[in-house]
C-alpha cells in the first residue's frame, strides 16, 4: 500500500468507524456463535498473497463483526463502561502514523514529557497529594501509563517486595533473601480484583485475603488484628493492597482506617481505583479517598469514564526511587547523556541520581 492508497483507505476506514458508531443499536449486543466458529470461516494457513482491501473489509463485516461484543451498543451493561471516542480514536491514528517507542527520554523526548505533565494534570483532577506529583518542589512521586490496572498492581507489590528485603537485609545481613521472603505476607480483602491474588502468585508472596465488612469495606481494625497474629507468628506485614470501587459491586475499603495501620506496620499501601477513581475528578464525591496521604501508590482506568480507548491505567506513586530500584535494569545501551536529568520510562516511572533514604547510591 503507497501513500496514495493509505489516504483513500484510511477516508474510507473513518467513514466505516463512524458508521458502524451510528448504526450500532441495530447490532446485536452479543454474538449469537459457538466456540470456534472463526475457523471454519478462515484459512488455517496465512495466505501466500495479500488480499485486495475491499475483500478484507468484506471478510471484516461478514466474518469478524458476527463474533464481535459490542462494548459500545447503548445496551451493552456486562463488566465495566468502556470509554471510546472519536478524539481517543484519532489521537491513537496520529500516535501509530508517528510510530515512536518512547522506552526512556532520548527515545523520543516529546514523549517522556508531555506523559510526565499530563499525569501530574489528572493528578491535580482528581485531588491527590501534591507528593505524588512529578513538579512538585522537593517531591520523589509522579506518575506513568501502564496498560491495566493488573499490571499496576503487580508493580507496586514487587516494588513493596524489594523494599521490605532492602530494609531487612541492613537488619539480617547473612540471612538468605529467600528466607525473608518466606516470611513477608501481604493483605487485601475478599472484595479485592482477582489480580491481586494472581500478583501474590506471581510474586511468590503469601497473602492473606481478608474479610470486608457488611458493606464489604475492608476495615482497619480487621487489618491490625490479622497483622498483629501475623508479627506474633514471626511474620513480617510489608503490603496492603485497598479498592475503591471493587468489581463485584462497588464498594469502598476504608482507607481513613487502614493508612495508619500500614503505616504502623511499615507496609506498602497500594490504592487499586480502577473503576470509581475517575469520578473523583468532580470534588464531591471525594469522600472515599480521604485517607490517600498514607497510599504509597494508587492508580485508576480512564479507559473506563474518560473517553479513552482501552488500554490505559494511570499509576502515581509517592517515592518513584524504590519503584525504579526494584525494576530498572541499565544496560549500556540503553544509557543517554541526559539520564541525570531526565525520566526514563523503561524503569517503569523516572529516576535520576538523586539520593534515596534506603541507598546511597542509583
Amino acid at each position: 500500500m503507497n501513500s496514495e492508497e493509505f489516504r483513500k483507505r484510511g477516508k474510507e476506514m473513518v467513514d466505516y468507524i463512524a458508521n458502524y458508531m451510528d448504526t450500532i443499536e441495530n447490532r446485536r449486543v452479543t454474538p449469537a456463535i459457538e466456540p470456534g466458529y472463526l475457523k471454519d470461516l478462515v484459512p488455517l494457513e496465512a495466505p501466500q498473497k495479500g488480499e485486495e482491501w475491499d475483500d478484507i473489509m468484506k471478510d471484516v463485516e461478514d466474518k469478524i463483526m458476527p463474533g464481535v461484543t459490542h462494548w459500545q451498543h447503548p445496551r451493552f451493561h456486562a463488566y465495566f463502561p468502556s470509554g471510546n471516542s472519536y478524539p481517543s480514536i484519532l489521537g491513537d491514528m496520529l500516535s501509530d502514523g508517528i510510530g515512536c517507542i518512547g522506552f526512556s527520554w532520548a527515545a523520543s523526548p516529546a514523549c517522556t514529557e508531555l506523559e510526565t505533565i499530563v499525569l501530574d494534570w489528572i493528578g491535580k483532577m482528581v485531588g491527590l497529594p501534591e507528593d505524588f506529583l512529578s513538579f512538585t518542589e522537593n517531591s520523589k512521586g509522579g506518575g506513568v501509563i501502564q496498560g491495566s490496572a493488573s499490571e499496576c498492581v503487580l508493580v507496586s507489590l514487587l516494588a513493596a517486595r524489594a523494599h521490605k528485603i532492602r530494609q531487612l537485609k541492613k537488619q539480617h545481613p547473612f540471612v538468605e533473601e529467600g528466607v525473608l521472603l518466606s516470611k513477608m505476607m501481604a493483605y487485601c480483602s475478599k472484595e479485592a480484583h482477582s489480580c491481586v491474588e494472581k500478583a501474590a502468585m506471581m510474586a511468590f508472596v503469601k497473602m492473606r485475603i481478608l474479610e470486608p465488612d457488611e458493606n464489604q469495606s475492608l476495615r482497619g481494625s480487621t487489618l491490625q488484628q490479622v497483622m498483629e497474629e501475623d508479627r506474633a507468628m514471626g511474620l513480617i506485614p510489608f503490603y496492603v493492597e485497598a479498592t475503591l470501587g471493587t468489581t463485584s459491586c462497588c464498594s469502598f475499603d476504608n482507607l481513613a482506617e487502614i493508612g495508619p495501620v500500614c503505616e504502623e506496620y511499615g507496609a506498602w499501601l497500594h490504592v487499586d481505583g480502577a473503576y470509581a477513581g475517575n469520578s473523583f475528578i468532580c470534588p464531591e464525591l471525594r469522600g472515599p479517598m480521604k485517607g490517600i496521604e498514607y497510599a504509597s501508590s494508587f492508580n485508576f482506568n480512564p479507559n473506563k469514564f474518560m473517553l479513552t480507548n482501552f488500554d490505559c491505567s494511570l499509576m502515581w506513586v509517592k517515592d518513584r526511587f524504590r519503584l525504579t530500584q526494584a525494576l530498572v535494569v541499565d544496560p549500556l545501551y540503553l544509557q543517554h547523556s541526559y539520564s541525570e536529568k531526565s525520566i526514563d520510562y523503561r524503569t517503569v516511572i523516572g529516576c535520576n541520581d538523586e539520593l534515596d533514604e534506603d541507598d546511597n547510591r542509583r
